[in-house]
């Protein structure tokens, strides 16, 4: 969101008007879901997809349509085979808000600007898109979405990776590319330099033994464990499994989680906490090189994140692949 809305305070600066299309509702199977976000000018899209294919070529040339005539308004498309077939049969249907953006408002200009310097603080917020045509606005809170359309900022979800071996090298840059903040701790310098990790929001070394010194763990965390040995990561554990978190992988064979996990039950954890843990770590696609283990590590954390969303009631996550 935070690039669609500088692509739009660019061309609005520019004196450009603009179509802000938006997923309304998706039934079904879909390639996008509700919230998947599109900016289109006169001349085609200028950033973002509602899902590819005919029904994203379709709306845009509605929204250049709609652009002629300054006018926003919602158009329903079927991905199925029967009436108003466009030739995609993914199953669903998808709704979408095409929000005409005059360049001659300043409340567009100073609603981008809001949205970009409240995206890149990690400032929460609701975008709120009437569906009378009106400006769209912020909310600090979830608002009452009767007759608008409500999208949470997408501030990203805070991923802590303990650990800066190979594994985390290769993990940081993906988690960073699906949306996630990442902080990486290590307690050898060599492993945890700034440069081995520049996408990396912190990186902290310190003593394993100590987290809380360096960090706060939130519940909306999601947390790796990927030291380079087993006292390390029982000294993660053992602080870890004391705090609600979002999710808990943890690197390691079978037989090194129940080493592990034989020392915290010593330490009065029993099998309720091991059952929030995440191990082996990753989605099993019999990853053997660190590459290979990040992608492992990242797609379970997408799916859990996805879960997460789903039963927050922000977002159906319709799976186009699976459905």
């Amino acid at each position: 969101m935070k690039k669609l809305f500088d692509t739009l305070l660019a061309h609005l600066g520019a004196g450009e008007d603009l179509m802000l299309l938006s997923i309304l509702s998706d039934v079904g199977s879909t390639p996008r879901g509700k919230g998947a976000q599109m900016l289109v000018g006169k001349s085609g899209r200028l950033y973002g997809t509602i899902g590819g294919g005919s029904v994203e070529f379709l709306a845009e040339k509605e929204a250049k349509e709609l652009l002629t005539e300054k006018r926003s308004a919602a158009r329903m498309f079927p991905l199925h085979h029967g009436q108003g077939d466009i030739g995609m049969v993914c199953g669903g249907d998808v709704e979408v808000w095409m929000q005409f953006v005059p360049s001659s408002e300043m409340v567009w200009s100073d609603l981008a600007r809001e949205v970009v310097d409240r995206i890149s603080q990690r400032r929460q917020g609701w975008l709120v898109q009437p569906l009378d045509g009106s400006a769209a606005f912020l909310c600090d809170s979830r608002p009452d979405e009767e007759n608008s359309l409500a999208l949470p900022l997408p501030i990203g979800e805070r991923a802590v990776i303990f650990g800066g071996g190979h594994c985390s090298q290769a993990l940081v840059p993906l988690l960073h590319s699906v949306g996630f903040r990442v902080t990486v701790m290590d307690c050898r310098e060599e492993f945890s330099a700034r440069e081995l990790f520049p996408l990396a929001e912190t990186v902290i070394c310190g003593d394993y033994g100590r987290i809380s010194d360096y960090l706060t763990l939130e519940e909306e965390d999601y947390v790796v464990v990927l030291t380079s040995g087993h006292a390390f990561d029982l000294e993660v554990e053992s602080q870890v499994l004391s705090s609600p978190l979002a999710y808990l992988g943890v690197i390691g064979s079978r037989s090194k989680t129940a080493a592990v996990n034989r020392a915290l039950r010593e330490r009065g954890f029993d099998e309720a906490d091991f059952a929030r843990v995440h191990t082996p770590i990753g989605t099993p696609i019999k990853a053997v090189t660190p590459a290979e283990i990040a992608v492992s590590i990242a797609g379970e954390m997408i799916y859990e994140r996805a879960l997460r969303r789903e039963n927050a009631g922000e977002v159906r996550h319709g799976c186009p692949m699976h459905e």
